[in-house]
């Protein structure tokens, strides 16, 4: 059970307002901004690099994050590798792969839902290999499974999948597609976990992903800090992407050799005070129980969809299905998204409004955009209650009626 009123007082930038876009990126706890911040008072030195004290600091720093990301997803430690976001984790895999792997009709089978940056990234790679670019579609706002296997063959080398959707919130079975997609085929598998891992158990070793990615700002980290996931064996066969310091093992004037992963990925100094965040963020997630913010997560989207169908003039991207997130896409009739946002944040109600990062799904919903919201462990159901009239106030401004 959520203590919420203790919760909400962890996060003083809530007071007064009713922050509702979580997909986007979350709030920080103070545990989160004090960790980071004790790390920069005690512990500031390049890790892997010096033997003075505050570099032993910083280097056990960095890697007990480590250990507590790799932990709480059920990986070992150098399954683990840190980058800025989920968006340089996806492209780190495209790029290698399309760079060592991929050949001239080689195919990649994505979902219409995907990110851009599961999406993009891939269309370059296949016009830069000449390979194909595959997508399935939806049933019930939710990736057409059936579809989706009918793709996939022999010529099929990478299938990129999303965890959970950032507009239609649908959560796909993805341990039983995983191995349905073994019966078929050798594909790497790819998983977009975004919009999942910050509001679910996620056991990457249960789930048989290949890789599997998040970004820390949308589970209470600070930004600038992601995870890349990837099967120990499959790490090491892959060629680094950046090059340069603590990458390395040895270096000669005309070639160089390589460490094992992770560090054979995480070329450069880097963001330690960021995976400082991540873990204690994760630390936060873990006291609250991610069993707990699932289901509150699940009784929070519930109830706002069952208020947002009676609304005159609603049209409703998120799924029925019931394996979802709590995310609430919609547009109203004669209303830009913009528009909305911008009327519903003079009520210090704050959504998202555009594309959210998915064209191709947008146009394939008849759409170029829509208004969402998202909720995450912080909201209440105080939360749902004033969007909801905040959207009746739409209405009013632009004159479009009432429910």
């Amino acid at each position: 059970m959520l203590h919420l009123q203790d919760i909400i007082k962890d996060f003083p930038i809530l007071d007064g307002i009713h922050y509702l876009d979580s997909a986007a990126t979350s709030q920080k706890p103070k545990e989160v901004l004090d960790a980071v911040v004790n790390y920069y008072l005690s512990s500031n030195a390049n890790p892997h690099r010096s033997a003075h004290r505050l570099g032993s600091l910083a280097t056990d720093a960095y890697e007990n994050s480590r250990k507590v990301v790799a932990d709480f997803i059920n990986a070992k430690p150098n399954e683990i590798v840190f980058t800025k976001s989920a968006t340089e984790s996806l492209n780190l895999l495209s790029t290698v792969i399309g760079r060592d792997l991929l050949k001239a009709d080689d195919e990649i089978v994505t979902g219409i839902e995907s990110h851009h940056s599961n999406c993009v990234n891939w269309q370059a790679i296949a016009k830069k290999n000449n390979a194909k670019l595959i997508y399935a579609y939806l049933k019930n706002f939710s990736l057409d499974v059936d579809e989706l296997l009918s793709k996939i063959n022999e010529k099929t080398k990478v299938v990129a999948l999303t965890h959970a959707s950032n507009v239609t919130g649908a959560i796909i079975d993805l341990k039983t597609i995983i191995a349905d997609i073994r019966k078929k085929s050798d594909a790497l598998i790819i998983v977009d976990g975004t919009q999942s891992m910050p509001h679910m158990r996620v056991d990457v070793k249960d789930l048989d992903a290949d890789f599997y990615v998040a970004s820390g700002h949308k589970m209470l980290a600070p930004m600038g800090i992601g995870l890349l996931y990837g099967k120990e064996e499959l790490l090491n066969k892959l060629n680094p992407f950046h090059y340069g310091g603590d990458m390395i093992e040895y270096v000669f004037e005309q070639e160089a050799s390589f460490l094992d992963s992770p560090q054979r990925f995480e070329a450069g100094t880097q963001n330690v005070g960021g995976a400082v965040g991540f873990a204690a963020a994760i630390e936060y997630l873990k006291k609250i129980g991610m069993e707990n913010i699932e289901k509150h997560e699940k009784e929070l989207i519930d109830y706002a969809y069952d208020k947002f169908i009676d609304i005159e003039g609603i049209q409703l991207y998120t799924t029925p299905l019931k394996t979802r997130t709590a995310v609430l896409a919609f547009n109203i009739d004669g209303a830009h998204p913009h528009d909305i946002a911008t009327i519903l944040d003079s009520k210090k109600i704050m959504i998202r409004s555009g594309h959210h990062c998915a064209q191709p799904l947008h146009r394939y919903l008849g759409r170029p955009f829509s208004a969402r919201a998202s909720f995450y462990l912080y909201n209440t159901k105080e939360d749902v209650d004033a969007l909801v009239d905040g959207i009746d106030y739409v209405k009013e401004v632009l004159k479009l009626g009432t429910r």
